[in-house]
């Protein structure tokens, strides 16, 4: 059987979740022995438009974004979100909190007119997703599998449970009872709560279960003197956009 052909495209974002597909090194050369990667600018010059699966990163935050994204969709078997800015809007989509006109005069000074920044949003407020690498970056690991699964012809699974699973498997202490605040009780696992175990408060780069246990979460947050409104007007870092800003 031919091997699958592969596209790693970018747009609004650091790129990072892009490079991490370079980072992973040694595990690469296992990667192209069962795929054919035919579009990466940040790995090679070649590049065509048809592809089996596309991975993409960052966020859709012009016209001209949306348009490329939906060129990528149509020339596509599979769509895969890799990211945080690609899956829920990420760092970028921060921006449709403020007042859009305002930001760009911010940005880009009396230039501002030239560009058509649009309220920034995920790939799935524009076309149907098949898949998602959540986090800031994509977790390595999970990408590897996602392409040894498609391989295979198998479903891949985002884990659909919370960080705070994760963090009891570690033994690490509640960051709550630290005083310190944290979106783990909500947010999807899958990272192996890498943040609460140096000390970090989990932000929810990966986004939130399906299903939160909301009623888990007021309970930890009476207990440590919080308000949902508090932490969730806090942690808008990754988890910004809302369909509403579709226009």
């Amino acid at each position: 059987m031919a091997k699958p052909r592969i596209g790693i495209f970018s747009f609004t974002s650091c790129e990072g979740c892009s490079l991490a597909i370079l980072e992973c090194e040694n595990e690469l050369l296992d990667v192209l022995a069962i795929v054919d990667i035919v579009n990466f600018r940040e790995g090679m010059t070649e590049k065509e438009d048809d592809v089996d699966i596309a991975f993409v990163d960052g966020a859709l935050s012009t016209r001209r974004d949306v348009e490329h994204m939906k060129h990528i969709r149509e020339h596509s078997g599979l769509v895969v979100a890799i990211g945080a800015c690609a899956h829920t809007g990420g760092v970028p989509a921060m921006k449709n909190n403020l007042n859009l006109d305002e930001t760009k005069r911010y940005v880009f000074g009396d230039q501002a007119d030239h560009f058509d920044s649009i309220p920034a949003r995920p790939l799935c407020a524009e076309v149907q997703v098949d898949a998602a690498l959540p986090g800031c970056p994509m977790d390595r690991a999970e990408f590897l599998r996602l392409v040894l699964d498609v391989a295979q012809g198998k479903t891949f699974r985002l884990p659909n449970y919370p960080v705070c699973v994760e963090c009891k498997l570690q033994g690490n202490p509640c960051l709550f009872d630290l005083g310190l605040d944290c979106m783990g009780v909500v947010a999807r696992a899958g990272c192996n709560a890498v943040c609460p175990t140096f000390g970090d408060p989990c932000e929810a780069c990966r986004g939130y279960v399906d299903h939160p246990n909301t009623q888990s979460h007021q309970e930890v947050l009476t207990k440590a003197g919080r308000t949902v409104e508090e932490i969730m007007h806090r942690y808008t870092r990754y988890n910004s956009f809302k369909p509403e800003h579709v226009q």
